[in-house]
């Protein structure tokens, strides 16, 4: 957390050196609206059949018995839009207070929030020329049953444009946790068919409530392709999406400087990829035309080509990685491709940060299996031990289930087949759908009941229900009570620092903490007892493992005087 304070502090001075530099090319981007006179304007009525039933025209919204809301859209984008606001209006708005509350708490002082929105507006004055027409009509359309709760901050239509970029500054701002996903792909002599298998974590958290109104969405545009995509209220652009030719794409953050201006939002970038690309050659064809802002690994599965590769985007570069003589694919949070290879920020990624630990732990898992099925591709993406199965601790980034992911999901693109987990993180049930019965005969036939096969589903995680994930859920509460006591130099009983220890006993951060509420208060000795504690655990990053070993150090030279 001090490392995003003072990395909000460093855009607070960047806004004041450009406001002096800059005064015009915001008030464009502000009065920018999208073309809307070839699109059909009309808003269907919509029909609630029961608090967890909505139907309008063709489309539909409904929530089966594993939590998740299923959403099918269709027409040209404006009719997409109104569709998906009209029908998802209050997820929209619950998902929208979830994320700017979040930022509200970060961010408590008034004049600093006056900052941020200036800040904002300057920051976002060149997205609109970045997103395609026909995504900037449906994001109108879906803003026209936004909250007016927020308009302080801005106005439906641009607050939700801005927020399509907001998963692209959690990568730039990777000191809040935002993210760290995990990808791997089988295919050949890796599954029992030789067909494409994938599977992904999502790990983008903004907070317990952001995760909770999961939408499955299926999307049956005008133009291009049918696709199914994980998303949330207000969100059009794709995280984890598979279309009907069976091509998948899903994102990896890379290691990204603060940048400067807003460009492409990556989940803009795949969603167009998924609604034109029906083969590896046709995604990278799409991706070559955008400028990003982040960095960005984009992990593309194909049907059509029976293999998956990797498309790897900078503001400074665009690689494209494949394994021609291999038949599985790894990707976390660094780059492969010979374009990165010497790239400074990407060598410090792979040296310092938990990405090249999770690849290997990955790459150990797929190799303990002869061949991978569905349920293969679930356990791996629930696993929580390290190398070698060692305990780390829960919640620790170095595992591959960080007890803190979005959604987890798997693909089997040639029979467009796909798993989405659910509540809670990846152990719940992975509930099925099949894109060919989604979509067929969709004309006239609202869903009253779910879309999926419940006849596929994969059972929840037996961890779900023991001990261990009551006492991390009880660590992850007094977690942040202890941090917050130590950022506001309050009181905290012996008695909670060992309930904190007992509660996750393999994870460095329990004992970290202890020892800088001890150190903050003077007790030397205790404060040395634990972090000589946390030094033995596998601490996530280099950084981290430095900080821990520098307060060691100090405080063995006190205690010898």
């Amino acid at each position: 957390m001090e490392r995003y304070h003072s990395r909000l502090k460093y855009y607070f001075i960047l806004l004041f050196v450009a406001s002096l530099l800059t005064s015009c090319g915001i008030s464009k981007s502000l009065q920018d609206k999208p073309d809307l006179s070839a699109y059909n304007i009309a808003v269907p009525e919509r029909i609630v059949i029961s608090d967890t039933v909505f139907t309008a025209g063709n489309n539909f919204l409904t929530k089966n018995e594993y939590g998740l809301w299923e959403l099918y859209v269709e027409g040209d984008p404006l009719e997409r839009g109104i569709a998906t606001g009209l029908l998802t209006q209050e997820l929209m708005q619950q998902q929208e207070a979830v994320f700017l509350d979040k930022v509200e708490e970060i961010v408590p002082s008034k004049g600093k929030q006056a900052f941020l929105r200036k800040f904002l507006a300057w920051f976002n004055r060149k997205m609109y020329l970045h997103i395609p027409e026909e995504y900037k009509a449906e994001i109108y359309g879906l803003s026209q049953f936004s909250s007016q709760k927020y308009n302080h901050i801005a106005p439906p239509y641009l607050r939700l444009l801005y927020l399509h970029g907001a998963h692209d500054i959690g990568h730039a701002l990777q000191d809040l946790a935002l993210v760290g996903c995990s990808s791997f792909a089988v295919w050949g002599d890796k599954t029992p068919d030789g067909k494409l298998l994938i599977g992904r974590n999502f790990d983008f958290y903004a907070g317990d409530d952001f995760a909770q109104e999961k939408i499955v969405a299926f999307v049956n545009p005008s133009e291009g392709y049918k696709f199914m995509s994980v998303t949330w209220g207000g969100m059009i652009g794709v995280v984890s999406g598979m279309n009907d030719q069976g091509l998948t794409v899903t994102m990896n953050a890379g290691k990204s400087k603060i940048p400067l201006v807003a460009k492409t939002p990556i989940s803009i970038v795949t969603r167009e990829i998924l609604q034109y690309a029906a083969t590896i050659e046709e995604a990278v064809e799409i991706a070559k035309t955008k400028e990003v802002f982040v960095s960005e690994s984009i992990f593309i599965g194909s049907a059509a080509d029976g293999r998956a590769a990797l498309i790897e985007m900078a503001p400074s570069g665009f690689g494209v990685y494949e394994v021609p003589n291999s038949s599985q694919l790894i990707c976390s949070n660094h780059f492969q491709s010979d374009t990165f290879a010497q790239d400074k920020r990407n060598l410090k990624q792979i040296e310092e940060s938990h990405s090249q630990y999770r690849f290997e732990r990955m790459k150990e898992l797929i190799g303990e299996q002869e061949v991978l099925v569905p349920k293969d591709a679930v356990f791996i993406l629930r696993n929580k031990e390290g190398l070698d199965d060692l305990p780390i601790g829960f919640g620790n980034e170095k595992a591959l289930n960080q007890l803190l992911a979005h959604h987890g999901i798997v693909f089997k693109p040639s029979e467009l087949k796909v798993w989405v987990s659910t509540h809670p993180y990846q152990l719940g049930e992975f509930v099925a759908y099949d894109l060919n019965e989604v979509f067929k005969n969709r004309e006239g036939r609202p869903a009253l009941t779910s879309v999926s096969e419940k006849k596929l589903t994969i059972a929840e995680d037996s961890f779900a229900s023991t001990k261990d994930f009551r006492n991390y859920e009880a660590y992850r509460l007094l977690e942040r009570e202890i941090e917050a006591a130590i950022e506001n130099k309050n009181t905290v009983s012996a008695s909670q620092l060992v309930k904190l220890q007992n509660l996750n006993p393999n994870y460095w951060k329990a004992y970290y903490l202890a020892g800088m509420y001890y150190l903050q208060n003077n007790y030397k000795a205790a404060a040395l007892k634990a972090f000589e504690k946390a030094i033995t655990l596998e601490i996530t990053t280099v950084p981290d493992r430095e900080k821990v070993e520098k307060e060691r150090k100090k405080l063995r030279r006190k205690l010898k005087k």
